[in-house]
């Protein structure tokens, strides 16, 4: 069944906008009577029917509602330096929604390549990807900021930066964090955190972390981590 992202449906009539309006009756040729799911990206989940439509309207009215659908019992937060390719980080953002995760920060560090991001692009990738894999909740895309004033704001009851200097401090996932419970992430940009950006950070409660014994693309990382932090709360 066909998936429509409501942020704002309040009633149990709902119009969709121009553009998905088109798209429905264009390219699904979805009409009168054909149903669809709308999420509202904040646990709501519902069954709807066309019940009218024009060449720039479709009406549809609600015919079944499930609130909290697939609530799930932890928070993962990822502060990701954007890639120089930014194809790999929305790579990584349709993957990690998919898999499922509740905010993401994009952070500017010494040896970023890429400074700048389009944060409406990543919303759409995201919503795209929320749309695809049926989730009713919608990950958190924040603005660029850079690591020094993120580390000064962000809290959790886990807080960890994975990087690839000092080995034998590091820990995985399992031997830091309990379930259930809240989780931020650092993933650093290519080339890796600097020792001052580590060293910034454990002075701010986070813990040295190791997503394996192969060195991984920051995009990568960042999907081990949301993996096994999902594993961790299965």
């Amino acid at each position: 069944m066909h998936v429509f992202y409501t942020p704002d449906i309040t009633a149990d009539e709902y119009v969709l906008n121009e553009d998905e309006s088109k798209h429905c009756i264009r390219v699904l040729r979805l009409n009168i009577g054909s149903e669809v799911y709308l999420i509202d990206g904040v646990g709501g989940l519902y069954k709807a029917a066309i019940v009218s439509q024009t060449k720039k309207n479709v009406t549809l009215k609600v015919l079944e509602a499930t609130h909290n659908y697939n609530k799930r019992n932890h928070r993962l937060h990822i502060a990701v330096a954007p890639t120089k390719n930014i194809d790999r980080l929305e790579w990584f953002l349709e993957k990690a929604t998919e898999i499922g995760i509740e905010e993401i920060t994009p952070i500017i560090c010494d040896r970023s390549e890429r400074r700048v991001v389009k944060e409406d692009r990543l919303v759409k990738v995201v919503t795209s990807a929320v749309k695809q894999s049926l989730q009713a909740y919608h990950p958190k895309i924040n603005p660029q900021i850079n690591l020094s004033d993120f580390l000064k704001i962000a809290n959790a009851d886990h807080k960890m930066i994975a990087h690839c200097i000092d080995e034998s401090s590091r820990q995985y996932i399992s031997q830091i964090a309990k379930p259930r419970q809240n989780y931020t992430i650092l993933i650093g940009p290519e080339g890796d955190f600097t020792p001052q950006e580590i060293e910034l950070a454990l002075q701010n409660g986070y813990k040295p972390l190791t997503l394996g014994n192969t060195r991984l693309r920051t995009e990568t990382a960042a999907l081990a981590a949301c993996f096994e932090v999902n594993y961790l709360n299965r």
